[in-house]
C-alpha cells in the first residue's frame, strides 16, 4: 500500500519524526488563527465603519446649523466648510448634505456641488434613515442617507455619511501587518520549544527511528520472557522497573511487581538489602524458603549518574543438591581410604604378630575391629533399606571416627522409605556435620559424642540428631537457619553458615519441620528433630 504524501519517513528518528509533526501542528494553527483574526478584524472594521458613518449622519442631521443654512439663498456657503470641517474631525471619507431632490449642497470634491447625488435616497425621504454599500463618485463605500426633518417632521434635506471601501481595506491592511507580526512571533516561540522538545527526546532515544525501537522493544520482551535467568531492574530509588517471568518464579512473587519498592515484595531482609546494593555484589549465594539463589547486583550508571540496579539471579538448588552428595561420596571415599590405610597397619600389626610365634594374639587382634566394624555395617543395612541413607550412615561414622567423635546410631533406628536421597543428603548430612563439630568445640564429654535416630513414625520420617557440645542458645533458634549464621570459631567466614541454612531449606521445601531443642541426659548438648512426609512408592 502506497504510504500518503504528508506521512514522515519511517527512516527518520523518532525525533525528527516529532519535529516536522509539530512543526505541522504548529504551522497549521497560526494559520487558521491568523485567518480567524482577519476575518474577525474585518467584521470589525465593518462594523466601526458603520457605526461611524451612522452616529456621524445622526449628528449633522440633528445640528441647528444646519437647518438654518437651509433656509438661506446659498446653504452650499455655509454647509460646504461645516461639512468638510466635520469630515476631517470625524476621520470619514465624505459628507453630503443634499436637498430632498438629491441636490448635493456639499461634497469633498467642490466642482461636484450642485449635482445629483449619485445612490438611494427613498428610504431616507421616507423618514428612515438607512445604511448600505454603493458605488458612488469616490469609489465604492459604506454610506449611511439619514433625512434631516424640518417644522412639521417634514424631510427637508438629506444627509450621506460614508467611509471608502479603500480606506477601510488599509485599515484592515495595517491590522494584517500587527497579526503576521504577532503569528511570526508565535510561530517562532512554537518551533523553538517543539526544537528543544525534539532534542531532548533526541537525547533520551539515541536518534532511534520509532520502527527501530518497535523492533527493539518486541525483541527485548521476547529475551526478557524466554531467558531462564531471573532478570530485575531496579530505579534509583529501589522500585522494581523490569522483572521477566524467570524472576518472579525464583523470588516467588505472585503478581507483576513493577512500580514496588523492593522492601515491600516480601523477600528476606538480607535478599532485599543485596537487589537495592549500592555497591556491586557477584555472585552472593541466598536461602529462600525452597530455594537457593545466586545473586548479581550491578549497579549502573550514565553520565555519572546513578541509574538505579541491574540483578541476575540463577537457582542453585539442584546444583547444590548434587554438591551435597558429591561431598558425601567424597566424605565416603576418603573413609574407605581411611579404612585402608588403617587395615595395613592391622596387616602388618598381624603378620609381625605371626612372626613373632603369637598367632593366638595375630588373630584375636585381627577379628576384633573386623567385628566391631562389621556389626555395625550389618545393623545399619539390617534396619535401614533406603541405600542412601545407609550409605550416609556409615560414611559419617567413619568421618567421626577419624575426627575422634563416638559416633552412635540408636537402637531404635529403622527406615524402610524415606525422601527425595538429594534432600536426605542435605538435611541430615547437615545436621550431623553440625553435630560433630560441635561436640569437638564444647562439652566435657571424652570422647564427644553424636547421636543419630532415623525411624519412620506413620507417614512421617523422623531424624534426630543430638550432641555433646555446648547447647544451643533459645534465643538463637529463629536465627539458625538463616544463611550466615554459625558458632565456629575458627577458619574464617568461608563455608560457614550455609549448612543449617540448607537443610531448614530443604525441610520446608518438603513441607516438613524441624525443631532444636536440648537434651536431658548428662553430656547432652542441642538437639535436632526433623519431621517430613514420606513419598508415596
Amino acid at each position: 500500500m502506497r504510504r500518503p504524501a504528508w506521512t514522515v519517513p519511517d527512516r527518520w528518528s523518532l525525533a525528527r519524526q516529532l519535529l516536522a509533526l509539530q512543526a505541522v501542528i504548529v504551522g497549521l494553527l497560526v494559520v487558521v488563527g491568523v485567518t480567524l483574526a482577519y476575518l474577525d478584524a474585518g467584521r470589525t472594521v465593518d462594523d466601526r465603519a458603520t457605526q461611524t458613518v451612522t452616529v456621524v449622519a445622526a449628528t449633522i442631521a440633528d445640528a441647528p446649523d444646519i437647518r438654518r443654512a437651509l433656509t438661506t439663498s446659498s446653504p452650499s456657503r455655509t454647509l460646504q466648510p461645516y461639512a468638510e470641517r466635520v469630515r476631517r474631525d470625524t476621520g470619514v471619507d465624505f459628507i453630503t448634505i443634499m436637498s430632498p431632490a438629491g441636490i448635493r449642497y456639499t461634497h469633498p470634491n467642490p466642482a461636484r456641488i450642485g449635482q445629483r447625488f449619485i445612490g438611494n435616497t427613498a428610504p431616507a425621504l421616507a423618514g428612515r434613515p438607512f445604511t448600505e454599500t454603493y458605488t458612488g463618485t469616490l469609489g465604492p463605500s459604506v454610506r449611511t442617507v439619514t433625512p434631516v426633518f424640518g417644522k412639521g417632521r417634514r424631510v427637508v434635506a438629506l444627509v450621506a455619511v460614508g467611509i471608502t471601501i479603500e480606506a477601510m481595506s488599509a485599515e484592515l491592511r495595517q491590522r494584517l501587518v500587527l497579526l503576521v507580526a504577532i503569528a511570526l512571533a508565535v510561530l517562532g516561540a512554537g518551533m523553538a520549544g517543539t526544537y528543544l522538545v525534539s532534542a531532548r527526546l533526541r537525547r533520551q532515544t539515541r536518534g532511534v527511528a520509532p520502527g527501530e525501537l518497535r523492533e527493539m522493544f518486541e525483541y527485548y520482551e521476547a529475551i526478557l520472557h524466554s531467558v531462564r535467568e531471573g532478570l530485575l531492574l531496579l530505579d534509583r530509588s529501589g522500585r522494581v522497573v523490569l522483572c521477566n517471568d524467570a524472576a518472579r518464579d525464583l523470588l516467588g512473587l505472585p503478581a507483576d511487581p513493577r512500580g514496588r519498592p523492593v522492601a515491600t515484595l516480601g523477600l528476606p531482609n538480607e535478599l532485599a538489602a543485596a537487589l537495592a546494593s549500592a555497591e556491586p555484589r557477584p555472585d552472593e549465594i541466598h536461602i529462600g524458603d525452597t530455594r537457593i539463589l545466586v545473586v548479581n547486583t550491578s549497579p549502573v550508571r550514565s553520565r555519572d549518574r546513578a541509574m538505579g540496579n541491574v540483578v541476575t539471579l540463577r537457582d542453585h538448588t539442584e546444583l547444590q543438591g548434587l554438591t551435597g552428595e558429591l561431598d558425601t561420596v567424597r566424605g565416603f571415599a576418603e573413609s574407605l581410604r581411611s579404612h585402608a590405610h588403617e587395615a595395613a597397619n592391622r596387616l602388618h600389626t598381624v603378620v609381625s604378630l605371626v612372626e613373632l610365634g603369637r598367632p593366638e594374639q595375630a588373630v584375636g587382634f585381627a577379628t576384633a575391629e573386623l567385628e566391631t566394624a562389621q556389626r555395625l555395617t550389618d545393623r545399619v543395612v539390617g534396619s535401614v533399606t533406603e541405600p542412601v541413607l545407609a550409605a550416609l550412615l556409615l560414611g559419617k561414622s567413619a568421618e567421626a571416627a577419624e575426627r575422634g567423635v563416638e559416633f552412635v546410631i540408636t537402637e531404635d533406628t529403622a527406615v524402610e522409605n524415606a525422601v527425595e536421597a538429594r534432600d536426605l543428603v542435605t538435611i541430615l548430612g547437615n545436621l550431623i556435620d553440625n553435630a560433630v563439630d560441635a561436640a569437638i568445640e564444647g562439652g566435657n564429654v571424652r570422647p564427644p559424642r553424636v547421636t543419630v535416630t532415623a525411624r519412620t513414625e506413620g507417614s512421617e520420617l523422623v531424624l534426630e540428631v543430638s550432641d555433646s557440645g555446648r547447647g544451643v542458645d533459645p534465643d538463637a533458634v529463629p536465627e539458625m537457619f538463616r544463611r550466615g549464621w554459625t558458632t565456629k570459631s575458627s577458619g574464617g567466614p568461608v563455608g560457614h553458615g550455609l549448612g543449617l541454612a540448607l537443610a531448614g531449606q530443604a525441610v520446608r521445601r518438603h513441607g516438613g519441620t524441624i525443631q532444636v531443642g536440648s537434651g536431658t541426659g548428662s553430656g547432652t548438648g542441642a538437639v535436632f528433630s526433623v519431621r517430613l512426609p514420606l513419598d508415596p512408592r
